[in-house]
């Protein structure tokens, strides 16, 4: 029952977001960023996990490269398998391939010292108020965030992506904070 509660979660996010052009959708990035840029936990940290944003997700490659600019460590998600993401350092904006799912991912090795990064922002279909994250489906976070064990994890999402309440189940992660 709860799996088709998901889905069915995940449906209704996708009409959501499908009201929206990806060009509104940027734009409603704008202050969720700002909020990000301003959060105190970022202010410090040095190393931090971000992703590459898919056009219904919130806007995130001006992000990536301001902070990079700022001579932090950026790390982006690579999907390895069915099952499996691994870390990746960003280098610059050409040092990309599209993956199968159509995401630009960094080239090069794995990252693999977890414990460096300080903070992590993290995509999801939907969050609610209890922290609580609903992803695509496919579990590649809930299997990857435990492995966060020092970094401040932050969900971010457009409003309408903010539910009352989401349905979890025991290999759900839940992250730090969300900002909507």
């Amino acid at each position: 029952m709860i799996q088709f509660d998901k889905k069915s979660l995940r449906k209704e996010v996708r009409a959501r977001k499908k009201q929206f052009s990806t060009e509104e959708l940027i734009k409603e990035s704008c202050p969720l960023i700002q909020r990000v840029l301003n959060h105190p936990r970022l202010q410090n940290a040095k190393t931090v996990l971000l992703y590459n944003s898919l056009p219904d997700e919130v806007y995130t490659h001006n992000l990536i490269e301001q902070l990079h600019n700022e001579r932090r460590t950026i790390l982006l998600p690579v999907v390895i398998s069915d099952t499996e993401m691994e870390l990746r350092l960003y280098r610059n904006p050409n040092s990309f391939e599209t993956s199968s799912y159509g995401i630009l991912e960094p080239i090069g090795e794995a990252f693999t010292d977890f414990s460096s990064i300080e903070f992590a922002l993290i995509p999801g279909m939907a969050f609610d108020k209890e922290r609580n994250r609903l992803g695509r489906g496919k579990g590649y976070y809930d299997r990857f965030l435990p492995l966060l064990t020092n970094a401040y994890k932050v969900g971010i999402c457009f409003p309408f992506q903010f539910l009352p309440n989401i349905p979890t189940e025991e290999t759900d992660i839940k992250v730090d904070e969300c900002i909507y």
